[in-house]
């Protein structure tokens, strides 16, 4: 068993100009640092269970499911709200995290994960945000759009201009349009505090969801006509296809 390397760039960059933490980034640090320990510490009984197993299905059993948790653990890092606010490399970042969520939850479903990736330099606070929207949708997709057989998710990274583009698709299924669920919800709020939007299609072909955000507070306003509307040919081209574009890689952990 392993754990999955996560990328540490967003738990601990640190920058120059550093702010007294609120008392709600403490909570979430220490409530973060908890679930950690907590992570910690059901790997190491289950570790020490399988060693004191005199059968070899069950050491094996056990194995895997310390190895599950240290993928997990791996999301639960990855995801963790940044200690300070820095430049970082945001492909790097979203590939470690796909590595990791790749290992912890698709695996066993037989879902590949392709991502598309574009250097792309964002604040930690940015990428943090950007981590837990991608993060979301994959769990998203992953629950409702495959059965038994299991499927494609693929995020696409680019820009243009001033403004950041990231869109998740996948190739299952839907009933047509869905409700607004918890999770959904989440991401809108995530992507107003980007001051950016994300725009969804729901279809029998599959799955898209285009965000869109200003990558400096130079380009903090955004006009209509920066967005990609729910009718524009971009997103068809966005839909997942039989061929894998060359600068595009399966996700896959270590």
């Amino acid at each position: 068993m392993h754990a999955v390397p996560i990328k540490s760039d967003v738990a601990t960059a640190i920058s120059a100009d550093l702010e007294v933490p609120s008392n709600e980034f403490l909570l979430l640090r220490e409530l973060s640092h908890r679930i950690n320990n907590e992570f910690a510490s059901a790997i190491g009984y289950v570790s020490m269970i399988a060693s004191r197993s005199t059968s070899e299905d069950a050491k094996l059993a056990l194995a895997g499911v310390a190895d599950l948790l240290h993928r997990y653990a791996g999301v639960h890092r990855a995801l963790q709200m940044p200690t300070y606010s820095t430049a970082i490399d945001a492909s790097g970042y979203i590939r470690a995290l796909c590595q990791s969520i790749q290992g912890a939850r698709l695996d066993h479903r037989n879902i590949n994960l392709v991502l598309v990736e574009f250097p792309l330099r964002l604040r930690s606070e940015q990428c943090w945000k950007l981590g837990m929207i991608i993060a979301e949708l994959i769990t998203n997709s992953a629950r409702h759009a495959f059965d038994d057989g299991g499927g494609t998710i693929r995020i696409q990274m680019s820009a243009s201009g001033p403004f950041a583009q990231c869109c998740i698709t996948d190739d299952g299924s839907s009933r047509g349009p869905l409700q607004p669920g918890h999770g959904l919800k989440i991401v809108a709020a995530l992507a107003r505090e980007l001051n950016g939007r994300i725009d969804h299609r729901f279809g029998f072909g599959g799955a898209t969801s285009i965000l869109k955000f200003p990558i400096n507070d130079e380009a903090s306003r955004l006009t209509r006509s920066a967005w990609i509307s729910s009718d524009d040919p971009a997103i068809d081209d966005a839909q997942i296809s039989a061929a894998v574009p060359a600068n595009s890689h399966c996700v896959d952990h270590p």
